[in-house]
């Protein structure tokens, strides 16, 4: 595990050069990952859009910035994600949000079909969900770990499979209808809990 967390860490990208890398693609009529087609091309066009309007629109609470302003040791937030990911697009943001609250976190993406092994280490029910992201310490211990999605949106996503089967077009609709009226609030509650948890932090 340590081995291929340390390879992954070699090859990552800033917030900025992950963003930049999504737009550049999108310039060429492409998404990330190996798999491309007109869908996932409109689903990135869709998410980059979205990342934009956030990065200008996401307030941190007053609870989140103190927790995190709290972090004393360096450590890594290792997001594995890819630019048609609409999970992704709603919440890294949020996610970028923080980590610029605090100088002792660095924020590194590395795209998920590239990683393929890192992405196995930390599957969500067996399946290769995304943004999945990976709290390490000093030495590359993982601290916590959280994704695809908020607490909240996940209960959704459970509750609606046990009724009907499987995610239908208009759940997906009604999810990205929440993460709007949600605004980060429930990802930051989510790493406040967290670090509450995992961090050796004096309340």
């Amino acid at each position: 595990m340590q081995k291929i967390i340390q390879q992954s860490l070699e090859n990552t990208l800033t917030y900025q050069e992950y963003k930049d890398l999504v737009k550049q693609l999108l310039l060429e009529g492409k998404s990330t990952g190996p798999n491309q087609s007109d869908a996932l091309t409109n689903y990135s066009k869709l998410n980059n859009s979205r990342m934009k309007r956030l990065d200008k629109t996401i307030q941190v609470s007053n609870v989140a910035t103190s927790k995190i302003q709290q972090i004393m040791q360096p450590q890594t937030w290792l997001v594995i994600t890819e630019g048609w990911c609409g999970d992704a697009a709603q919440n890294i943001p949020v996610i970028a949000k923080m980590a610029e609250l605090n100088k002792n976190i660095e924020l590194k993406f590395v795209l998920r079909d590239e990683n393929l092994e890192l992405m196995d280490l930390f599957l969500t029910n067996g399946g290769r969900s995304i943004p999945k992201l990976v709290a390490l310490d000093e030495k590359n211990n993982i601290l916590f770990t959280w994704g695809p999605r908020p607490k909240t949106a996940t209960k959704m996503v459970v509750d609606y499979k046990e009724k009907h089967g499987e995610l239908d077009a208009q759940f997906k609709e009604d999810l990205q209808v929440w993460y709007n009226n949600d605004k980060g609030i429930s990802v930051q509650e989510d790493f406040v809990e967290l670090l509450n948890v995992h961090q050796k932090i004096t309340i």
